[in-house]
């Protein structure tokens, strides 16, 4: 799961580009499969892949032999094997920029999207480096990279749509079905939706103080701890821990009787008038 301040700036960039925020957030755990950077030399950076072949085809002549010889470029796609840890990842992208430091750049994909640095001049950066920068900007700077990527080859109306298939294929290429890309994107839409809609309050150790948010449709403890607590005050309510019909009408009944907007939402100010109403051993 993403930080709060993660899912601010993804949401922050998907609303700058009309995309629900939980469509881009599908897509952003399902590129990044959860993990969007490694510490490098005692600073976070973005998660690379190395493609030998594309910096065969990038290099001079005199400087594509040298590559091969290195061991850093070939003519086919796969023979130049990617490290597993990234750190060592860093060391093969820093060997191949001793031989050309634009071709080497241009030859790696950055950040969660996997964008690769050749596609700078296409996606309208001024050059290798300012593409380099932006994925190097945290994780925002990887998100809105990938989202340059998405609007450039016109796949906005794809999410717009929830079209998951149809991103996919474009975005991860023919073999995405194979991989389960758009299922994985589809499920990951639906997850993230559902936090939206019903924050997670299940915990048996959430206090009450805790508690933020609870509506129609809530579960566990702490609408339990709800049901208790309006129980305690007289008013008549089954303790089950299910946020149904019966407790949203008891819950506005009390925010009538207390001045409050009778919503049915346990929030803040519901929350502090009834510690004021509770009894002190409660």
């Amino acid at each position: 799961m993403f930080e709060v301040k993660l899912m601010k700036e993804i949401t922050d960039i998907a609303k700058a580009h009309d995309i629900e925020p939980e469509a881009l957030m599908a897509v952003v755990e399902v590129e990044s499969n959860g993990r969007l950077g490694a510490k490098i030399n005692g600073r976070m950076e973005p998660l690379i892949r190395f493609e030998g072949h594309y910096f065969y085809r990038l290099l001079s002549n005199s400087k594509r032999n040298k590559a091969v010889v290195r061991g850093l470029a070939h003519s086919r796609a796969g023979r130049v094997k990617n490290p597993l840890r990234q750190a060592s990842r860093w060391k093969l992208l820093k060997r191949a920029e001793a031989i050309d430091r634009v071709a080497a750049l241009s030859s790696c994909s950055w950040g969660c999207g996997q964008v690769m640095g050749s596609h700078w001049r296409w996606l309208g950066y001024g050059n290798i480096d300012a593409l380099v920068f932006e994925a190097r900007d945290g994780a925002a700077g990887q998100i809105r990279l990938m989202m340059r990527y998405i609007k450039k080859a016109r796949l906005i109306s794809k999410l717009q749509n929830h079209d998951w298939a149809g991103f996919a294929r474009a975005y991860n290429g023919p073999a995405y079905a194979r991989y389960k890309y758009h299922t994985k994107m589809r499920n990951a839409y639906l997850k993230f939706l559902r936090l939206k809609r019903k924050p997670d309050l299940s915990s048996p150790v959430l206090k009450r103080n805790q508690i933020q948010m609870l509506r129609f449709g809530s579960r566990g403890y702490g609408v339990r701890q709800l049901q208790k607590d309006l129980s305690s005050l007289g008013l008549t309510l089954r303790i089950d821990g299910d946020f149904g019909p019966a407790t949203e009408v008891t819950l506005k009944r009390f925010q009538l009787e207390n001045h409050l907007q009778a919503d049915g939402i346990f929030g803040p100010k519901t929350l502090e008038m009834l510690r004021r109403k509770l009894p002190v051993a409660a």
